[in-house]
């Protein structure tokens, strides 16, 4: 038997800041990349006598950082114990696997325990890949002389080997060990998603068979619950604190309106340090998670377009910790500058709401504005109006402009009064610019700003326009799109599927 689950990367289009407190919310589209977790049996058989075991093998392959490690895996305490070099392994990996192991115990029936016992006997092999849309590929770009083009990016084989910075200045000057370097999308989330459905999946405490079609019901709603719930608890473990966790939920879910969990539900789990699973996983499994999350999409016809700067790495936990700090120092200007931001946030949210429901309900005029405005800068927008329903929708996507161009306004504020570069100059300079451009609904920086990426949602077919003038401009534009899907269900290797469409578009003269 072989499960194949995938969950998708995260772009934070607004909510950055505020989505660390409740009830505040952030609007997160997920994307094309995404994270694939393959389980199978080490052992096709059981071996005579290893019922009687307490132990069993565990094999982690990372094919991209040509990296595999071992472990042994107590049945008793779903733990992990790492026979192989320490360098290996990963603990955002080790923690979906010993939390996916303890929930699958933790839920399914006792009489359905001998079967799980079986697979886990067999050894589990994991093999874990990530789509190039994860990591960053400009060093090597420029070092071959080539435009810093989509194209480029394209000709690169999927699954691409990954290399490590030499060495990483996380915006505050110090020096940090070598990592790899990526994009900002949410890697470490969306691989412990991946992990954690495919074994829970595996293990048979969810079945995930029926996601994304019509027949999908509450039962498939609970299953994501309790992938979600291991998820976010894995995660928090792995990185040593309890994060706003849209991250997690947006590869869970997809994209999505957000409003982050109490961080007192996890506390047991922080508290033991992820020792005592079964307990601390039971206790999860059955908690009241009081996270809120409501379907969110890009209205039709809008494009999702990222780019690469390649002007300097930024550390979001500092950057967090230094607006924390002046929310102390300056309590009244702070909560005047956040409560501005909220505004400004539900205002581009019931705009972009407002656009889905106007395509929806008069798809013609809706089509004809999306695409005449695609050719023209918003100065020009009220002219391609004939009606109603056009002004309407004209309109809506001004105010929606407008209202992103207030989270800018304040976002900047707030990195200037907490010395952080929220909105850094050479961003602004380069989102004024695209956002002056033909069909240019909104540009910015993601999550919580910084030099790592912008991003920018066009109108019709005028992303390719922009992806030039980044090109131009010395910034990366990346492959990567919405997809609004959270985890899925795969039918096999994705390393075939990708190599059968690579052959299958090759022109035979």
């Amino acid at each position: 038997m072989e499960v194949v689950a995938s969950a998708p990367g995260k772009v934070l289009v607004a909510g950055g800041y505020l989505v660390l407190e409740r009830p505040n919310p952030g609007l997160v589209l997920s994307t094309t990349a995404r994270f694939y977790a393959i389980v199978r049996p080490i052992h096709d058989e059981l071996s005579p006598g290893s019922w009687a075991w307490g132990w069993t093998d565990v094999k982690v392959t990372s094919p991209q950082l040509s990296r595999e490690a071992t472990y042994k895996l107590s049945l008793k305490h779903s733990m992990l114990q790492l026979t192989s070099a320490r360098e290996s392994g990963n603990p955002f990996v080790e923690q979906a696997i010993q939390f996916s192991i303890a929930a699958a115990k933790a839920t399914i029936a006792d009489k359905e325990k001998d079967t799980i016992d079986k697979l886990l006997l067999q050894g589990l092999n994991i093999t874990i890949l990530g789509s190039n849309d994860f990591y960053s590929y400009r060093k090597q770009i420029e070092a071959r002389g080539v435009p810093l083009s989509p194209e480029v990016l394209l000709s690169l084989p999927p699954f691409c080997s990954i290399t490590f910075n030499s060495e990483v200045a996380n915006g505050t000057g110090e020096i940090c060990k070598p990592e790899v370097a990526k994009t900002g999308l949410g890697s470490s989330a969306a691989m412990t998603a991946s992990v954690v459905a495919a074994l829970l999946h595996y293990l048979g405490a969810v079945n995930l068979s029926c996601l994304g079609q019509s027949s999908s019901d509450g039962a498939t709603e609970r299953d994501l619950d309790l992938v979600h719930a291991i998820a976010q608890s894995a995660h928090c473990i792995a990185q040593g604190k309890i994060g706003s966790g849209f991250d997690v939920s947006a590869a869970v879910y997809g994209s999505q309106r957000y409003t982050r969990f109490s961080p007192e539900i996890l506390s047991s789990a922080q508290v033991s340090g992820g020792s005592c699973l079964p307990e601390v996983v039971a206790d999860i499994a059955t908690g009241k998670w009081d996270h809120e999350k409501t379907r969110f999409s890009l209205p039709p016809l809008m494009c999702l377009l990222l780019g690469e700067p390649g002007t300097g790495g930024s550390s979001t936990p500092s950057m967090v910790g230094s607006v924390k700090k002046w929310q102390k120092s300056d309590p009244e200007k702070s909560k005047d500058t956040w409560s501005r931001l909220g505004m400004a946030n539900s205002v581009l949210e019931e705009q972009l709401r407002n656009l889905n429901k106007l395509a929806e309900d008069h798809w013609e005029a809706y089509e004809s504005v999306v695409r005449s405005c695609s050719h023209l800068t918003c100065m020009k927008w009220t002219e391609v109006a004939t009606n109603q329903h056009e002004e309407l929708i004209v309109r809506s996507l001004l105010a929606a402009r407008n209202a992103f161009l207030e989270i800018r306004l304040h976002m900047r504020e707030m990195g200037v009064a907490a010395g952080i570069p929220i909105e850094p100059e050479s961003q602004t300079q380069l989102l004024d610019a695209t956002m002056n451009m033909e069909g240019v609904l909104l540009a910015g920086v993601p999550g919580a700003g910084g030099f790592d990426a912008v991003f920018s949602v066009t109108l019709g077919e005028s992303s390719g326009t922009v992806a030039n003038a980044w090109s131009s401009a010395g910034v990366l534009p990346l492959l990567v799109r919405e997809d609004s899907r959270g985890v899925s269900l795969e039918v096999g290797d994705p390393r075939t599927r990708e190599v059968s469409t690579a052959v299958s578009s090759i022109q035979i003269n």
